[in-house]
């Protein structure tokens, strides 16, 4: 299928991530250009999952090409719910997406933390893209509190790869997620959050997946 392939980077990450570039050179060598969009949009503090679904869609071209959307974990979300929202979008691959992000996330963080951020409007993150903590908004939270699975129910083509050892977004997430959606295909990989050790399968995969030659 010909269209556009667009790649969206996880929580505090960028395109210029390990999964970006190799990604990037793995569709080159097909003479496709993975376009890599900055969710970060050069104001991490006030990013909100809307923001990014928003930034993504006016990246569509206006004649309705099909859309191909590759996500990794937080990406993967928006990836998700982009996909439900936008006909265009005609196939979805979500590398260790972060369903439940915040049922997870915050536990982590404890309710003392959480209850200090509500007050004081703003938590340092460590932004793995900047290599630096980053003051990051409780608008975030109170956003993706309603980008719910159950919301996801939109029969696209997609392609699920997630680390059986993911210590970030456990598998169990994707899991359930395909398990009631028999129009998603989940493999189970031999890695962690990073799938870092498991590039190769995982372009495999994808390659067979979109149908390149």
């Amino acid at each position: 299928m010909s269209g556009e392939y667009i790649y969206l980077h996880g929580f505090a990450s960028s395109p210029n991530s390990a999964k970006a570039v190799y990604l990037c050179e793995r569709f080159a060598e097909f003479n496709i250009k993975l376009q890599v969009p900055d969710l970060n949009s050069g104001d991490f503090s006030h990013l909100t999952i809307t923001r990014q679904i928003k930034q993504v869609a006016a990246e569509f071209t206006p004649n309705s090409a099909p859309v191909t959307l590759i996500g990794s974990s937080l990406g993967g979300l928006t990836a998700a719910h982009l996909g439900q929202q936008y006909p265009q979008v005609q196939r979805l691959v979500l590398l260790a997406p972060a369903f439940g992000f915040l049922s997870h996330w915050l536990p982590q963080l404890g309710d003392e933390q959480v209850q200090r951020w509500q007050q004081e409007k703003y938590l340092m993150v460590y932004h793995y893209g900047e290599g630096r903590s980053l003051p990051l908004s409780y608008d975030f939270v109170t956003d993706a509190t309603q980008y719910q699975e159950e919301m996801l129910q939109r029969f696209i083509p997609t392609l699920i790869l997630h680390g059986k050892n993911d210590e970030v977004i456990p598998i169990q997430a994707s899991r359930d997620f395909a398990k009631s959606r028999p129009w998603v295909d989940l493999v189970e990989l031999n890695s962690d959050h990073a799938l870092a050790n498991v590039m190769t399968e995982i372009w495999q995969a994808i390659r067979r997946f979109c149908q390149l030659p």
